[in-house]
């Protein structure tokens, strides 16, 4: 058994305190950190918080010797159990770290808990030391503080993040499995009630989505978000998901179902999105993460699949729950076809390549990226879109049926771990798809995600489903086609083909005037000239005044969706299906 016991040393120095007590250690003993947690694809060099650490054997003192940037070894000696402490320094309000202030503490495993080489397989319980008074504590593990909270292995302890501190809590039951809901730093009067309702909704039919009337591969499950000003992120866990979110996304006590915020309807997206990985990520896997190495980047080109197809299903299970209405989710869909039309990295970087790179280039964005790259989430949406479409149109199943083909094929309906390939996605598209070409599901999905094309989702749309797909008219900020900072007229990143380009401008130029008019804001491009023609526009570069001439620009403006006005029966009948609870 390896034993951590974790201290809140010093709540305004944010140190935590972890003790790892290891009986009848190797002769020499290596320690290490992971350098990323899983669900997050970037190396953070966690060990980078640690210090003060030390180690001993009965009263005797072991030197430490640093062997690399997230390992130690400790010649050991006889059978005495071996102590190592060090503190923990956690002032990361993110789910990926870890916090502790006078206000709560959250930690992950990975952030904490050195693993011992040769140790990993065996139980590892954790303990915790003092806590303030009215302070509580949520994991998904069992346990309690003082007698420990067990888990059968190192990656499954790092998989159950922990909660301090004096946190809201409610409880619904989703197809007969105890949920817990874990609010901290709420503002007073948000709605609990609905809150747990409207989750329990989302719960109930993504555990149908998978299993029918059969249980899901879990007996209870927690919910753990915490409420900031300004924040917005979640990570999932097997049991469990971590989120973060502003305070403003509740739903208040007194509003109608009607009011429902644009910021809680984001929320309830994200508690979808986290809630189904619980099995397309943490149950069903890139084959290439059997298993994790936590030292290094561990590269795949799936992360279209389980992230992306994960943001496809999110905002539908809104839809087919009820909880928003087609107008609403229309408006979302209308939101990410934007997103994606928006980047013209599209037609560079497939969504393949955009997973493998995700280690380099998705979690570090610069001012070009989004001429370089595309997002596998925004991306991998619409190509889940896409498929499902095609599958539906043709009278061939479903893709929630090819989902659920996985799950069976892959092994995690027996239990384990799903290791999941491109080709095995591509046998259960014609599984159920059943084309008369075996090769053809292939050859699409091998296009579609290895593949710069343009989506054919307009046609789609409009022949599967009957919605009609038009252009509004364009914003000041698309017809220049460059990012300007909120409040200011400072470029932050030029798109890659626009008239800003054009014209030369440049990520940190501000735009003083144009047509010899001094600006206030963007929109005076319009009101001083319009971008019809071109114009002179005077802009300031490393305190350089230059002038560079703004060429006419008219791009297409935002997609919008609708219902058309007059579909066939057929379509509103696959509509129907696509929108009913259960997929259809």
């Amino acid at each position: 058994m390896v034993r951590y016991h974790v201290e809140l040393a010093d709540l305004h120095a944010h140190h935590y305190r972890v003790t790892l007590t290891l009986a009848q250690p190797a002769p020499r003993q290596r320690l290490t950190l992971p350098v990323w947690i899983p669900g997050s694809y970037l190396v953070r060099e966690f060990s980078r918080h640690l210090s003060g650490l030390e180690a001993r054997q009965g009263r005797e003192a072991r030197p430490l010797r640093q062997i690399d940037k997230c390992s130690w070894e400790i010649d050991c000696s006889g059978r005495a159990a071996l102590t190592v402490t060090w503190l923990v320094y956690a002032f990361d309000a993110s789910v990926r770290t870890a916090w502790l202030d006078t206000q709560r503490g959250f930690f992950n495993g990975t952030s904490l808990f050195l693993s011992a080489a040769g140790r990993e397989d065996e139980e590892h319980v954790v303990t915790l030391g003092d806590l303030p008074e009215g302070w509580q504590v949520s994991t998904g593990l069992d346990g309690t503080p003082k007698k420990g909270y067990a888990a059968p292995s190192y990656d499954a302890l790092i998989d159950h993040p922990f909660e301090l501190g004096p946190f809201w809590i409610g409880r619904f039951e989703a197809c007969g499995v105890p949920h817990e809901f874990v609010v901290a730093g709420a503002a007073p009067g948000f709605d609990g009630e609905r809150l747990l309702a409207d989750t329990q909704r989302i719960c109930e039919a993504e555990i149908r989505f998978w299993h029918g009337d059969q249980p899901p591969p879990f007996t209870r499950y927690v919910f753990q978000l915490a409420l900031v000003d300004d924040g917005y992120g979640g990570l999932e866990h097997r049991n469990s998901t971590a989120l973060i979110a502003g305070r403003r996304d509740l739903p208040r006590r007194g509003q109608s179902a009607s009011e429902m915020s644009e910021g809680y309807v984001t929320l309830l997206g994200l508690i979808s999105h986290e809630y189904f990985h619980t099995w397309n990520v943490k149950r069903l896997k890139p084959a290439e993460f059997l298993p994790y190495d936590l030292g290094r980047e561990n590269h795949t080109e799936l992360l279209w699949f389980f992230e992306g197809f994960t943001s496809y299903y999110d905002d539908l299970f809104l839809l087919r729950t009820g909880l928003i209405d087609q107008a609403r989710y229309l408006k979302l869909l209308a939101k990410t076809i934007n997103q994606v039309l928006a980047t013209p990295g599209r037609q560079v970087q497939s969504v393949a390549e955009a997973s493998f790179d995700a280690w380099l280039k998705y979690y570090r964005p610069d001012e070009n990226s989004a001429n370089a790259t595309v997002s596998y989430y925004t991306k991998g949406a619409l190509v889940a879109l896409t498929l499902d479409l095609r599958l539906r149109g043709e009278g061939r199943g479903s893709l929630d049926e090819v989902m659920r083909c996985l799950w069976q094929t892959s092994g995690a309906a027996a239990g384990h771990d799903g290791p999941v390939t491109h080709d095995d996605i591509a046998a259960a598209l014609q599984a159920v798809g059943r084309r008369r070409d075996p090769q053809a599901w292939a050859a699409e999905l091998e296009a579609l995600v290895r593949g710069t094309d343009e989506l054919p989702l307009a046609s789609l749309l409009a022949d599967v489903l009957g919605y009609a797909w038009r252009h509004e008219p364009p914003t000041v900020a698309q017809r220049l086609g460059a990012r300007v900072a909120d409040g200011s007229l400072k470029v932050q990143a030029v798109q890659r083909g626009s008239a800003a380009e054009r014209a030369g401008l440049a990520a940190g130029d501000e735009l003083l005037a144009l047509n010899g008019w001094r600006l206030a804001r963007l929109d005076d491009l319009l009101l001083y000239g319009g971008l019809d023609q071109a114009q002179p526009l005077l802009v300031a570069r490393d305190r350089r005044v230059l002038t560079l001439t703004l060429p006419a620009s008219r791009p297409a403006g935002l997609v919008a969706l609708s219902p058309q006005d007059k579909a066939t029966a057929v379509t509103l009948r696959r509509r129907s299906a696509w929108a009913a609870p259960s997929g259809g």
